[in-house]
């Protein structure tokens, strides 16, 4: 299934990530196991092992049913029972074991994949993933990773014994007599056929199933994520509907599979008895003619009962097995997307992303940072940014300023190379964004704290730091009185499950990482919108130490940080309408003038410090 198919099932505005084709997760699959094929060999061995030891059961109850219609000596009975035991323990023995090494090798791809799924996930590029919407990336995560992981725990184990199973004893069917292995064989077709069936009809069911729940947990996102605006606008029954409808739409698929089961066990009931009645018949007439004896009719009887289990388990896991495909496919296929950097320049890169600052790796030859011509559309024919042209001299500091849609944050991110201009070149010291290396952070008002010590979030951004260096970063930003307060200090837990920071120490915390990190070019995105005007002061001085000596270009959210810069750049309409000092734009009374005298009246916190 492509992605174009996704997007049109799921909702027309949305890209889905793709899928991957059935002979491409195949490959994807052996690829996996290659690196484990002694674990693969010594676990499936030891399954043909127990198998065929399990085997010696049926011959042996028929030859006690031989000896019983003989009257032979009760002291006859001994030998076959003790093997009988022997057996049982035989098989008990080595099936525990295979079973595990089986365990342990499905567990050990299932790890790996999720690490290269979550690997290839953190790289992206940012606009593939919100053309997909985070819905459908959530559940990958969660319904996908679910169902495979379920199915590597019990389906594969069992599939395994089960295949085995049916194999060997059709063996030893044909070892008793060939003409019960005929026999046997009547409910070949019907299984066959029920199989095929299942299969074509279960593979685009799954498939659709997981776009459906892709959508509609979209739609939940989107629509408890903004309930604020929902209910300002009273959107409430609209956005409900839409709930419901995709709701609907997901369990009604369900539904469909549900029948579906049902109508594939009532066939698989038809192949079981057809062919009992066959292997039972053919007995009689064996045994009639003194080609056999009643032992071996029986043993051929116990065989074949003993293939229900097995077959019913390989064809009844289908469903476990084309349920998990199916999110398998979804899997690898963004397992193979291309990261940001690869994408653009067809080439595997190194990390990444620190935190909540995206930091990118590589060597260029100075920090100025130039935009010739840039223009950008998020969607064809819609576009915010217009052919800009901006220099920004090392170690210079650039405030953009502009009302909500001008293009501010847009412009940052493209020279953060978060993404790519449509048109036109952006490029610090010549080196395009997707080549940059740790050379552009971006810092942004939306900072994650990531779940574990506080120590250990500040190392994401250099994982050698010593103590004194994670001190003195949260020195440099107003942190160390509140960090050292904690109840265990630096070795605090941190973000989910452990102490929770405020926003305004949540971004002291990404300006820490930010010097910790030590970049020369730092894009700061309304980094110190979420304090709220009685922590803003904090933030500014902090943000005023990370940036020092460093080329800076800041969305200003307060209009105190375009008065302590070099130069502001006033965007209008995704345009660059002024460019110049504090002091030259106030004096041209222009729009930056006009937004200044606004802001200037209703501000409440103190003028920033000048530079």
């Amino acid at each position: 299934m492509t992605p174009k198919d996704d997007s049109v099932t799921a909702a027309p505005d949305r890209e889905l990530l793709p899928t991957a084709t059935p002979a491409r997760t195949r490959e994807a699959v052996r690829e996996l196991l290659r690196p484990h094929r002694a674990l693969a060999v010594s676990g499936f061995g030891l399954m043909v092992i127990a198998t065929s030891v399990g085997l010696l059961t049926q011959p042996l109850l028929g030859r006690i049913v031989d000896l019983v219609t003989e009257r032979r000596s009760p002291d006859t009975l001994t030998t076959p029972v003790v093997a009988l035991a022997l057996v049982a323990v035989v098989q008990g023995v080595t099936t525990a074991f295979g079973m595990s090494l089986v365990s342990r090798l499905g567990e050990t791809v299932l790890a790996r994949l999720r690490e290269l799924f979550v690997e290839r996930a953190l790289l992206l590029p940012l606009d593939r993933l919100e053309k997909a919407g985070s819905g459908d990336l959530n559940s990958r995560v969660t319904r996908d990773v679910s169902r495979v992981a379920d199915a590597v725990r019990t389906a594969l184990p069992e599939l395994a014994r089960s295949t085995l199973s049916i194999v060997l004893t059709l063996g030893a069917l044909a070892l008793l007599d060939w003409r019960f292995l005929l026999a046997a064989l009547v409910a070949v077709p019907v299984q066959a056929h029920t199989a095929r069936w299942y299969i074509r009809n279960a593979v685009p069911l799954y498939a659709k199933e997981r776009i459906l729940t892709g959508a509609q947990q979209q739609q939940l996102l989107d629509s408890i994520g903004g309930a604020a605006t929902v209910r300002a606008h009273r959107l409430q029954a609209a956005h409900t509907r839409r709930v419901t409808e995709r709701s609907r739409a997901a369990v009604d698929l369900t539904m469909r599979g549900v029948g579906l089961v049902l109508r594939f066990y009532s066939r698989l009931h038809i192949a079981e008895y057809a062919g009992l009645a066959a292997v039972l018949g053919t007995g009689f007439l064996l045994v009639r003619s003194g080609s056999a004896s009643l032992g071996t009719a029986t043993a051929a009887a116990l065989y074949f009962h003993s293939l229900f289990g097995p077959v019913n388990t390989a064809l009844v896991l289908l469903d476990d097995a084309q349920s998990a495909t199916a999110g398998l496919a979804r899997l690898i296929g963004v397992v193979d997307e291309p990261p940001a950097e690869e994408a653009a320049t067809g080439g595997a890169t190194a990390d990444k992303i620190l935190s909540g600052d995206k930091v990118m790796s590589g060597e260029v030859p100075s920090d100025t940072v130039t935009l010739a011509g840039v223009s950008h559309a998020y969607l064809p024919g819609r576009p915010v940014l217009h052919e800009v042209d901006l220099t920004v001299r090392p170690k210079e500091r650039v405030a953009l300023v502009g009302t909500s849609g001008a293009g501010k944050t847009t412009l940052a991110k493209l020279v953060a190379g978060l993404h790519r201009p449509t048109a036109g070149r952006v490029d610090v010291g010549g080196t395009r964004p997707d080549e940059y290396g740790r050379t552009v952070a971006l810092v942004t008002q939306e900072v994650h704290v990531f779940a574990g010590p506080l120590a250990d979030d500040l190392r994401l951004a250099r994982p050698d730091a010593s103590d004194g260096e994670l001190v003195e970063a949260l020195s440099a930003v107003g942190a160390l009185g509140w960090a050292e307060a904690l109840p265990e200090g630096l070795a605090t837990v941190v973000g989910d499950g452990g102490h929770q920071l405020t926003p305004d120490r949540a971004q002291q915390l990404a300006l820490a990482r930010l010097l910790l990190a030590d970049p020369p070019v730092v894009v700061l995105d309304e980094a110190t919108a979420e304090a709220g005007s009685s922590g803003a002061r904090q933030l500014e001085q902090a943000a005023e130490q990370a940036l020092k000596g460093r080329t800076a270009i800041v969305v200003a959210h307060r209009l105190s940080q375009a008065a302590s810069a070099d130069r502001v750049v006033v965007l209008r309409g995704g345009r660059i309408v002024e460019n110049g000092t504090h002091d030259e734009l106030l004096a041209a009374e222009g729009s930056y003038a006009a937004l200044w005298r606004a802001w200037s009246d209703h501000r409440t916190d103190p003028p920033a410090p000048t530079r």
